[in-house]
């Protein structure tokens, strides 16, 4: 398993973004290293977790829960067979695109180490929205996407440091639950009823998507 490609976004210009001043950070493009992963800040205060990064709706995006996306490139590659067009790493617009890791059957919580230092937690599976839609250009996008239920990771960073393309990485915690990163994605958009399962997932799991849990387990019991 390794670090394929890090990547790294450049406010741009765009028609499908809320931010007020209309840029959005989502095109990421390759970049070596290294640069540094630390923990940014709360929500909505702090941007993204890795140096150089562009965040320009924190409101959505960034903080500390949601430090660092990744992506599988063999998920890129199965999108690319579907659309029939190459999709380059960071075109999703993630940090850190993997091989050889099942990024959303990844479990809530598991730890991963890349390279010597950088130990980084999942808390969740990312929710996509116009901006994606617009950016990748597809018509119904964000319906495919969910559909798919494979919506890469967001992880908060434990141990900060710094990383390069083509660093290893290694699962070093995985936790005592079976709620993993597609599980809690379908049970926040098509499948509520599984809300109550991803509470098993504890206090790893992304404030924003135990709120929603714990909101349906209140209205609808458990």
């Amino acid at each position: 398993m390794k670090l394929l490609s890090l990547n790294v976004g450049r406010p741009r210009a765009s028609d499908h973004t809320s931010h007020p001043q209309g840029v959005t950070g989502i095109d990421k493009r390759p970049v070596e290293g290294p640069l540094r992963i630390a923990a940014p800040g709360p929500k909505g205060i702090g941007a993204s977790g890795v140096a150089g990064d562009a965040v320009c709706e924190t409101r959505h995006h960034g903080g500390d829960d949601q430090a660092v996306y990744a992506v599988a490139r063999e998920d890129l590659d199965e999108w690319e067979r579907e659309l029939g067009r190459p999709l380059r790493n960071g075109m999703f617009g993630e940090n850190l695109t993997t091989e050889g890791l099942d990024v959303s059957g990844a479990l809530i919580g598991e730890r991963w180490r890349i390279g010597a230092d950088v130990i980084l937690e999942v808390t969740s599976g990312r929710i996509p929205c116009r901006t994606f839609q617009g950016h990748l250009g597809e018509p119904g996008w964000v319906k495919r996407f969910t559909h798919r239920a494979a919506p890469g990771a967001y992880l908060r960073v434990v141990v900060p440091g710094e990383v390069r393309a083509g660093d290893s990485v290694e699962i070093v915690h995985r936790p005592d639950h079976d709620v993993t990163v597609a599980l809690q994605f379908r049970a926040g958009t098509t499948e509520r009823e599984l809300l109550p399962r991803v509470l098993a997932a504890g206090d790893a799991l992304h404030p924003e998507a135990r709120a929603q849990a714990e909101r349906y387990v209140a209205q609808h019991g458990s």
